[in-house]
């Protein structure tokens, strides 16, 4: 994974465009869950702009493993092939 691991607040990611690797736009990050155990980030919660069928949705959102997040900066990057897998 290519996430920088310095410290970011959440409210920094807050309504973030999502895109996949290949440069589609997923939507915009709504939300997060985290295991409380460990303080790790789980999911990614994100508000479809475009629909993309091999994506898991609950509730209308697409719940995105935070493992195939490659980067975050202006934009979420998200691993399209690792989120097939």
């Amino acid at each position: 994974m290519i996430v920088d691991t310095m410290n970011v607040s959440v409210r920094s990611l807050a309504r973030k465009p999502v895109v996949l690797t290949d440069g589609t736009v997923l939507g915009t990050l709504y939300n997060i869950t985290v295991d409380f155990r460990t303080g790790t980030i789980v999911n990614l919660i994100v508000k479809p702009q475009n629909e993309v069928p091999e994506f898991k949705k609950e509730e209308g959102m697409y719940l995105i493993p935070f493992e195939c997040v490659r980067a975050f900066k202006d934009y979420i990057v998200v691993d399209r092939r690792k989120a097939k897998a």
